[in-house]
């Protein structure tokens, strides 16, 4: 796991408050300019055909597109509770070992409306997209819309 706070933070975040990311064995293994990207073995995601279930690699994804969100409000001083708000996957091959979700940076226009629409109305809305990788070649895609919610919105 990179030695960053923030990121150490997030890692017990992720392990202490949703189960299902340490059930899964999910570990933050970056958080850069390029994305922030989660590892999960394949052991305890594996399907009865012995590659990644589908649905263990759809929660890494949500889970990796989540956390980034969550970064970029703490690192923009914004106070909020991040939620999924829809997602879209596109499975593309079988995974036959360990899946890394790497969640892509918002375009900055983006991030730039999504900031200011959360300081002027205590919500906002994000997409991103994740790839998840197995053994260096994208396996799926996911596109995905996070709300940020202020503690005075409905």
């Amino acid at each position: 796991m990179p030695d960053s706070f923030p990121v150490r933070r997030l890692q017990t975040l992720l392990h202490d408050e949703i189960p299902l990311a340490r059930e899964m064995g999910a570990e933050v293994v970056s958080w850069t300019d390029q994305g922030l990207a989660i590892v999960a073995p394949l052991g305890p995601n594996t399907n009865h055909h012995g590659t990644f279930f589908g649905g263990s690699a759809s929660a890494l994804g949500i889970l990796a597109g989540w956390s980034l969100v969550h970064l970029l409000v703490l690192e923009a001083g914004l106070e909020a509770d991040i939620v999924i708000q829809r997602v879209a996957v596109r499975y593309s091959s079988p995974a036959p070992g360990p899946m890394v979700a790497r969640a892509l940076p918002p375009d900055p226009l983006a991030w730039r409306r999504f900031a200011s629409g959360y300081r002027r109305n205590g919500l906002a809305r994000l997409r991103v997209r994740v790839q998840l990788i197995c053994e260096d070649r994208v396996v799926a895609t996911l596109d995905a819309a996070y709300a940020a919610v202020g503690p005075e919105s409905p």
